[in-house]
């Protein structure tokens, strides 16, 4: 069960790659029809969906209330991940500006406070399950994280696909 829970984790983590590495093909696989970053949002879901499942398998028991730490890690984290959200929309949050169209950067907080907010987010947010889920778990999700932040700032506009018309 640990390494299905393990790879369940990762599961996302080379679709993004793809993506980010190869944004031409994705805009060409989605066709002149199709928006790439909606169909991007509509899979990255369901690939969260099975990262929260591989976690659920290997949770430990749940006990409540949670402890101390969980409640701030927990709503900064989801505060960040809802601001980066709203001040960049769905094309912004899933690579838009890889898939040819302009995103308005906001330099609105947390942008220039913290770098990667809504990775930043997402790391408080699994560490605030610590007390649910086994720690390797939490870790190799948060690697896979800082892994896409190395990635995404390796970027060569160059590279950007072009809307097909």
């Amino acid at each position: 069960m640990g390494l299905i829970a393990a790879i369940g984790v990762l599961i996302p983590f080379p679709f993004y790659y793809l993506l980010w590495t190869y944004p031409k093909k994705w805009v060409e696989l989605c066709g002149k029809q199709r928006d790439p970053s909606k169909i991007m949002a509509q899979i990255s879901h369901f690939c969260k969906l099975i990262q929260f499942i591989s976690l659920f398998s290997v949770s430990s028991s749940f006990s409540w209330p949670p402890p101390f730490y969980f409640w701030p890690l927990f709503i900064f984290g989801q505060f960040l991940n809802f601001r980066v959200y709203q001040l960049l929309g769905e094309a912004g949050t899933y690579y838009g500006v890889r898939f040819g169209k302009t995103i308005p950067w906001v330099t609105e907080f947390p942008f220039g406070y913290i770098k990667d907010p809504q990775y930043v987010g997402s790391v408080m947010s699994l560490l605030a399950c610590l007390s649910w889920v086994p720690f390797q778990y939490i870790l190799l999700w948060i690697l896979g994280y800082v892994f896409m932040i190395w990635v995404e700032s390796q970027e060569d506009p160059a590279t950007r696909a072009k809307p097909l018309s």
